[in-house]
């Protein structure tokens, strides 16, 4: 540990000043000690009490043999014969009291100026501390790593191929520079990685940095900025500094968009402190220096609302996506997260791929680690397949709810709903298979239909829309086709059937009155610093003719649902019936109540 020797010099100093203070409050203190007259001293002495007499100046302390004190007081010049104290008879100690009166004295005369010089000496250091503090500010508090020590290769990071061969030219540019130079070619000087949360940008840039070998400096966007103006810029200069001084080296800025957003779009106009830190960041990577060989990595999922000019050739020459995985993705990184975990021989990581469509790498790690908490929860010493398809249900819908108890109506009632949904999934031809089926509640909902597709899907008709509304609509016409009424149960249903139905009129052009056209701008509002808003392009008539198109294709789907239910009726009550029973049924389960 390192010693701060101005430090220990003014415990010392205070710890002298206190001792003083209080050996000249304290040290002369008789309070403990009785005073009485000479003549008592006298007959203590004659009657053998006294062990011992100190005498110090025109003082007399008389210590008893019982260990008490007594203080009298002679006349100035009279000794103590004179006083009648038969001094034979006790042991007598004359104390030299000039001394001690002397350094008394000093240190009441110069213990004002003491304490006066501890007081500045404690306030110059408290200053020159704050000083310190805020020279500290505007250092950039990038983490850098250098070394192989905790290095990251293109062969820990599985999928994301398109995106690995573009960094890979960033790596070929940082390893041999003077290849491209001798040809005339310029270095890039930042790439954007551009994807939803958790598809692995972070670890895409580490890779670079430890494929290329060289230093990696990685700060947040949010680091730069603080309550003082100037920071915020401040810190970004030093941060080039520093990556300059490293050079060739990695520059990498996470969520990028905390400052990078579109100047102009906050109260302080030019003099906002996020904006003099763009400013900065724009200078630094597009300056006079063009030779600087530091390359900026920066990541967002928000490229909408950054700057035009951090966007243009010269600054991110090079836009990098990464999308949420395809099901071989999935696969590759399943199997880098269980590399070091026991799996049972059952469990078949292609096929929890196909039952994960639209996770990310970050999901993907959520759900070996939650299948790893469920095997050591079970006692178990290996992973087992069903561990990992419980812990797919409990990423996708939430945590069993075992304790939230419905009354036996309730229960029928939930059975029907659920039974209704898996049923026009099961029959319609465009929606996706039924996987499992359960009145077990988890999350919000009291029970749940699950529907996975067989195959990643990037393109949706609208006869497959229609029927995932018929789906979505199937428990509400369950309910009413055998209650004769519908329930509360249905209301999130209805809120995201509306809400599809409203996208593909709005969004999609799937309205056959309305035509091909796209209703409503997704307008940014400066003002607010670019938040999406969704600005109305189109007339009040128009706006008429859009409800009644929605309402028109949910009106269509719920007509499906209940015919497939009326179709079906004797499979839906056996459905209900059975879950009643057994709470749940699996595929295989579920699709023994048809005819093949």
């Amino acid at each position: 540990m390192k010693l701060n020797l101005g430090r220990i010099v003014g415990y010392l100093l205070a710890g002298l000043v206190i001792i003083a203070l209080l050996y000249s409050l304290f040290g002369y203190s008789d309070t403990a000690s009785q005073r009485i007259p000479v003549s008592d001293v006298v007959r203590l002495v004659d009657a053998g009490k006294v062990e011992k007499i100190e005498v110090k100046s025109d003082e007399i302390t008389v210590i008893t043999t019982d260990g008490k004190r007594f203080i009298a007081r002679k006349e100035a010049g009279v000794s103590l014969k004179d006083s009648g104290i038969d001094t034979s008879k006790v042991e007598v100690d004359v104390m030299d009291a000039q001394a001690g009166a002397l350094w008394i004295g000093f240190l009441s005369s110069f213990l004002p100026f003491l304490l006066i010089l501890g007081f500045l000496w404690f306030m110059f250091r408290q200053a020159q501390g704050s000083g310190n503090q805020a020279l500290s500010f505007g250092k950039s508090k990038a983490r850098l790593q250098v070394g192989t020590k905790n290095r990251v290769t293109f062969k820990e990071v599985a999928g994301s191929h398109e995106a690995k061969q573009e960094l890979m030219e960033v790596v070929e540019f940082l390893k041999y520079p003077s290849k491209f130079i001798n040809l005339g070619a310029r270095i890039p000087k930042g790439v954007l990685l551009v994807g939803p949360p958790g598809t692995g940008k972070t670890l895409m840039a580490r890779a670079v940095a430890g494929e290329a070998g060289v230093p990696f400096f990685n700060i947040s966007g949010s680091e730069f900025v603080e309550m003082f103006v100037g920071v915020g810029a401040s810190r970004v200069r030093d941060l080039f500094t520093k990556a300059k001084r490293n050079a060739p080296a990695i520059v990498f800025i996470d969520e990028i968009d905390a400052v990078g957003r579109q100047r102009g779009a906050g109260l302080g106009g030019g003099h906002d402190e996020r904006e003099q830190t763009l400013n900065q960041i724009l200078v630094e990577m597009d300056g006079f220096e063009t030779n600087t060989n530091v390359i900026v990595i920066a990541a967002t999922n928000r490229p909408d609302v950054l700057d035009p000019a951090l966007l243009r050739p010269g600054r991110f020459d090079r836009r990098v996506a990464l999308e949420r995985p395809d099901i071989k993705d999935r696969e590759a990184i399943l199997q880098v997260h269980t590399k070091n975990k026991p799996l049972d021989s059952t469990v078949d990581l292609h096929q929890v791929a196909a039952h994960t469509p639209g996770f990310s790498g970050a999901d993907l790690q959520n759900l070996v680690n939650e299948g790893a908490i469920l095997a050591a929860r079970h006692n178990q010493k290996v992973i087992t397949k069903q561990d990992l398809d419980e812990a797919v249900e409990k990423v996708l819908l939430g945590p069993e709810r075992k304790n939230k108890i419905l009354s036996e109506q309730e229960k029928e009632i939930t059975a029907y709903h659920e039974a209704g949904h898996a049923v026009v999934a099961h029959i319609l031809p465009h929606t996706d298979p039924v996987h499992k089926v359960s009145i077990v509640s988890r999350g919000m909902a009291l029970g749940y239909t699950w529907s996975m597709p067989d195959r990643d899907r990037h393109l949706h008709t609208k006869a497959q829309f229609i029927d995932e509304l018929a789906h979505i609509l199937g428990g509400r016409s369950a309910e009413k086709l055998i209650f004769k009424e519908v329930t509360t149960g249905a209301s999130n249903d209805l809120q995201r059937a509306t809400e599809l139905a409203r996208q593909m009129v709005m969004r999609f052009g799937m309205s056959e009155r309305l035509g091909p056209i796209t209703f409503g701008n997704s307008d940014e509002m400066i003002f607010l610093g670019r938040e999406i808003h969704e600005a109305k392009n189109y007339s009040d008539k128009v706006a008429a003719v859009i409800d009644e198109e929605v309402a028109a294709i949910i009106d269509t789907a719920d007509k499906k649902a209940d015919k497939v239910l009326r179709d079906y009726t004797k499979e839906l009550k056996a459905i209900a019936t059975q879950l009643i029973k057994t709470e749940s049924l699996n595929r295989d389960e579920f699709e023994s109540f048809f005819d093949k």
